[in-house]
């Protein structure tokens, strides 16, 4: 692959209050989608607070993609239903990977991100210096639905880039 930066490892920690859409509970699963990629998480039966703590990576590309996220219901004989969706500018995460953290402290925060009208965001979102790489802890509100959060961890992780390689 031509431009990759390297790798973002998404944890895709747990939804919260997410909206219902079946009786007895909705069967939650996550899609993530960045370009030309799609993963999805398991499936989390009956819960509108599901934990799935799934760990789905990216191959990141120049240039730099949002990260659009997809909650759905999984139902048997019917389509999937939405649960709402909700996207990420991850430029500035990039921003901090490309700094020389060199004099950073190992738990030191980089920048914050806020919420507006341009973002999902349900709160501040810190990126950070953690063991030696970049990670965002984020919140995301979902869009066109009634009620939902997900929370995610991004983590950024290293790749020899292809003019390294000897």
């Amino acid at each position: 692959m031509e431009n990759v930066l390297g790798l973002l490892r998404v944890r895709v920690q747990r939804g919260v209050n997410l909206a219902s859409r079946d009786a007895g509970g909705s069967d939650a699963y996550v899609v993530l989608r960045m370009g030309d990629q799609k993963l999805k998480t398991s499936v989390k039966k009956n819960s509108l607070n599901p934990e799935w703590n799934d760990d789905l990576t990216l191959c990141i590309t120049d240039p730099i993609q949002p990260l659009k996220l997809e909650v759905y219901d999984k139902d048997t004989f019917t389509p999937d239903d939405i649960m709402g969706d909700a996207e990420l500018d991850i430029q500035p995460f990039m921003d901090a990977v490309k700094m020389d953290l060199a004099g950073i402290p190992n738990v030191a925060r980089i920048t914050t991100v806020t919420p507006s009208r341009q973002n999902c965001l349900a709160d501040d979102s810190h990126i950070s210096r953690k063991d030696g790489t970049v990670a965002q802890d984020v919140v995301l509100r979902l869009r066109n639905v009634e009620s939902g959060e997900v929370e995610l961890q991004l983590l950024w992780v290293n790749t020899p880039r292809a003019q390294d390689i000897q």
